[in-house]
């Protein structure tokens, strides 16, 4: 686990204690800034080390949405529909880097053997990727 500074930790648990006097509903970034006295800075980097902590601890994931904005999530439903999402944020940012930089890193270099390896792996990333987001119950 990557290290957290100890600021980060306050703000994280600042964070917590409003996303927990707030639920189940959850809070807008603006409105969680406001509740915790935060730069958005600060709440951002105190959201980060939140996820951590979460993982860490067996706390229940904390997810944004449109909707509801932060908020502990320990519904399967709004989990996967969550991850879905995410995942097909994530495809999208790889095929940008393929058709983007990559073919024509590929069409300029042809020999490259770094250019080579990267489309291979990038691809089975992508596949795998196209697989998950795609997946149903």
């Amino acid at each position: 686990m990557r290290k957290r500074s100890p600021a980060a930790e306050r703000h994280a648990e600042l964070l917590r204690i409003a996303l927990m006097e707030a639920a189940p509903a959850g809070l807008p970034l603006r409105r969680l800034m406001g509740a915790c006295e935060l730069s958005e800075y600060q709440t951002r980097s105190g959201l980060t080390a939140m996820r951590d902590l979460c993982a860490e601890r067996g706390w229940p994931p904390l997810i944004w949405t449109r909707q509801d904005g932060y908020h502990f999530c320990a519904s399967e439903d709004e989990l996967e529909a969550w991850e879905r999402v995410w995942i097909s944020e994530k495809l999208t940012q790889f095929r940008r880097m393929i058709t983007g930089t990559l073919a024509p890193h590929l069409a300029l270099f042809q020999k490259s053997r770094w250019a080579k390896y990267l489309n291979t792996q990038i691809t089975a990333v992508e596949s795998s990727l196209d697989m998950a987001s795609s997946q149903t119950r």
